[in-house]
């Protein structure tokens, strides 16, 4: 790779393999408004304005930052460095060697800057002015100017078939689709609903299987709009990390480094104002350079979920703490111990990050899925978009975000934690969906449900005979059209489709994922 310039509002980057094979240029100057991630270099000059993104790595004989530029969390910069005035060097950088750094320049916490020089000695690469023009007003640059962007961008994953709500949820019509709380909105339109205050008309977008776009597009038709701009179909399952790695890719592809959000299509939030408090402080936090997850006030020592620990306040974010820990599904004595400290909250899987900060640690952690995903992003609004779907996507790596990001970057202290004060549930079975169902005066749940296929396969509307219960309280019976009797049998679970009909006590309602497995063995997916 040859020595060579490169010009206002290019954007370099340097995959790993660049690093592993030695083909980085030997010196390189990068103009105005230039991005650069992931490189090493043997010598670099940055002009003015330049945005270096998180967790790049220079190795440098004599690395040059031109003034009111931005170096991102957890920089690494070893050699001669000359960073200029007004620069901003976010949390967790570390620079080594021969410092010298200009007047006003900001120095995020855990920095280590090391053979400090205090001369303040001013670079001289940055870029040059044109004769005439006026000389640049200088700004403290704290966070990637993102002003063309929405304030917050929500990515929600709709995917999954919800074996645990068999036979209601199917692979066809999965359980996001549905109307599960008999309010006439679906999960997916009421997930939509409780973040439009947050990302205003145009901040939604929607991450789903081919099998499911047009349900999608028929129940938010918002996204149809533009050539379906705000929907994205994925042509296998990958994984969340694909998934949300995806749209954030296509996101900053168009708009630049912006804060996304990631909530799940299948969640209930019976009050969204709690909900909506603490997304806007983990926007905040996320602004500041971490990934930011919203723990879940624990109701009980649940098995169900994984549990985020919270460590030490962060600073300059009120409300939010730095995350010590993620840990997997506990037994039930190992959750009660978590509770009874105080520190631990249920791991909702909402994840709240800049773009750039995002597919910066992946690029470390998961460097050929993060060069996959800004391939196919990169290809995504042009005429190249199916080629290179086809061609990228089967190879990407299938991995959970938790395990891909936020379990080691939490491990490198940058991930933080909201804790959430509103009511949250998962809906991941029939004992969870009983106790969001009203009870009726036999102390019983019903659901007349609503799951034969209109058009696009979207959930019409269905009129169910009566749901009657006897002396069966706790009971949750649900059915889409034929009468259902319940005598006598406290907390059993019964629900009646057009094929199939479930009856399991509510206590052990986890289970149900064992009879989909079963007729999958028996051959009989027109059931699943």
């Amino acid at each position: 790779m040859e020595s060579s310039t490169r010009h206002e509002g290019d954007v370099v980057e340097y995959a790993p393999w660049h690093v592993m094979n030695g083909d980085a240029a030997p010196a390189e100057r990068v103009a105005n408004a230039t991005r650069v991630a992931a490189l090493r270099e043997r010598g670099h000059d940055v002009a003015e304005s330049a945005f270096v993104a998180r967790g790049a790595v220079v190795d440098a004989r004599r690395f040059a930052l031109g003034e009111c530029s931005y170096l991102a969390a957890h920089m690494h910069v070893r050699g001669e460095v000359e960073i200029g005035a007004d620069c901003s060097l976010n949390v967790g950088t570390e620079a080594r060697g021969l410092v010298r750094i200009g007047d006003g320049v900001r120095i995020g916490a855990r920095s280590a800057i090391l053979g400090f020089d205090s001369r303040g000695t001013r670079p001289t690469c940055s870029a040059p002015r044109a004769p005439g023009a006026p000389r640049r007003r200088r700004r403290a640059a704290t966070v990637p100017d993102m002003t063309s962007a929405p304030e917050l961008v929500a990515i929600v994953p709709a995917g999954g078939a919800g074996t645990r709500l068999w036979p209601l949820s199917r692979r066809s019509r999965p359980k996001f689709l549905l109307d599960l709380l008999g309010t006439g909105r679906t999960l997916l339109q009421d997930t939509a609903d409780r973040l439009a205050p947050l990302t205003g008309p145009d901040g939604l977008l929607v991450v789903t299987g081919t099998a499911h776009a047009a349900a999608v597009a028929d129940q938010l038709p918002q996204l149809a709009g533009d050539g379906a701009a705000n929907l994205l179909t994925e042509p296998s399952p990958r994984d969340s990390m694909a998934a949300i790695g995806l749209a954030a890719a296509v996101v900053e592809h168009r708009h630049g480094p912006t804060v996304v959000g990631s909530f799940a299509a299948d969640h209930v939030v019976p009050e969204p104002g709690g909900f909506h408090d603490a997304v806007r402080t983990a926007v905040e936090a996320a602004r500041a350079g971490y990934v930011t997850t919203i723990g879940i006030a624990a109701t009980g020592p649940s098995t169900a979920f994984g549990y985020v620990r919270r460590g030490a306040p962060l600073e300059g974010v009120p409300g939010a703490y730095a995350v010590a820990s993620f840990v997997e599904k506990p037994d039930e004595d190992t959750a009660r111990g978590y509770l009874a400290t105080g520190e631990y909250s249920w791991n909702a899987g909402m994840f709240v990050v800049r773009t750039d900060v995002l597919l910066g640690h992946l690029a470390r952690h998961q460097p050929t899925l993060e060069a996959g995903l800004r391939e196919i992003a990169a290809a995504w609004d042009t005429p190249a978009r199916e080629e290179v779907l086809a061609r990228v996507w089967p190879g990407l790596t299938k991995i959970a975000i938790d395990h891909a990001i936020a379990e080691p970057v939490a491990a490198e202290g940058g991930v933080a934690v909201v804790p959430g004060a509103f009511s949250w549930d998962d809906v991941g079975d029939w004992d969870a969906l009983g106790g969001l169902l009203p009870a009726d005066e036999a102390g019983a749940h019903t659901l007349a449900a609503a799951t034969s296929a209109g058009d696009n396969g979207a959930a019409r509307p269905t009129t169910a005979g009566p749901l009657l219960a006897i002396d069966s309280p706790d009971a949750v019976i649900a059915s889409d059209g034929g009468a259902v009797a319940v005598l006598g049998l406290p907390g059993v679970v019964v629900v009646r489709t057009g094929d199939a009909v479930l009856v399991v006590h509510r206590d052990h309602a986890q289970r149900v994922k064992a009879v989909v497995d079963a007729l999958a063995a028996g051959g009989r997916p027109d059931l699943l």
